[in-house]
């Protein structure tokens, strides 16, 4: 969700997958860790930083996989906010040129990373529904019945906790950021489509949509959700929304 790429650090972690470098700001561990926090359990905590590296990662890549489709070579960066697919520049000539897609190509990268954690989503729950077939099966066919408090057991606990943070983060979290706030994916999409309708204001439109519905957001989150840090993030878009209004002196209805 950051606009521009934190700087590198001499902490950070680098590998490659699919010939796609990927880069982890040491702050995106934190702040993994402090969203988990309030479980108490550090077995829990460890659960829900890799879940929410593995959600972010493939919903990065499933940026990715869009921008090389279209000609783009891809880079993926994780930071404290989440995650940033970044194109770098082509080789054009003897020069570096920056391939840009056209407006339904970038709706289609933009909502290629929601997609991929849909499906991941997907995936969690069918290989999930499975397991509890398969434990149920076996006990039938072997002619017993699960004993008392195996489903209690804390193994069992941590697959539950892993289940349904991976449901969460790739359904919940996949949904809010289709939201037509700038700059989550829904945001993108939402120029895109006030572009394409209306190329002289577009840009102004879609960023008066990014201000009412992140202070809507902002509102439910605080007063219905109960949830300061959905408020604080919502109310810093429509914020920041704002700001590129007036700083781009657009900032009339």
């Amino acid at each position: 969700m950051l606009l521009l790429e934190p700087p590198p650090t001499r902490f950070d972690l680098r590998f490659t997958v699919a010939r796609v470098p990927v880069r982890v700001h040491p702050l995106f561990w934190l702040v993994a860790a402090l969203l988990g926090f309030s479980a108490g359990d550090p077995v829990f905590v460890l659960i829900w930083v890799g879940v929410v590296f593995v959600s972010i990662l493939v919903h990065e890549f499933g940026h990715a996989i869009a921008m090389r489709h279209y000609g783009e070579s891809p880079r993926v960066v994780l930071h404290a906010l989440g995650g940033l697919t970044i194109a770098e520049p082509t080789p054009w000539g003897g020069r570096w040129a920056n391939v840009s897609p056209g407006g339904r190509q970038q709706i289609l990268i933009s909502a290629a990373g929601p997609g991929a954690g849909f499906l991941l989503a997907g995936l969690v729950l069918i290989v999930g529904m499975a397991g509890i077939l398969a434990l149920g099966a076996g006990a039938a066919f072997g002619g017993a019945e699960i004993p008392s408090g195996t489903l209690e057991s804390p193994g069992l606990r941590y697959l539950d906790v892993l289940i349904t943070s991976m449901l969460w983060v790739n359904i919940g979290w996949g949904l809010i950021n289709l939201l037509p706030v700038y700059p989550l994916d829904g945001g993108n999409i939402s120029r895109q489509l006030f572009l394409m309708a209306d190329p002289l204001e577009g840009v102004r439109k879609s960023l008066w949509v990014s201000v009412g519905v992140g202070a809507a957001a902002a509102a439910l989150g605080l007063l219905v959700v109960n949830s300061v840090y959905i408020g604080l993030l919502f109310g810093f878009l429509a914020f920041s929304s704002y700001g590129m209004l007036r700083g781009q002196g657009i900032g009339r209805l």
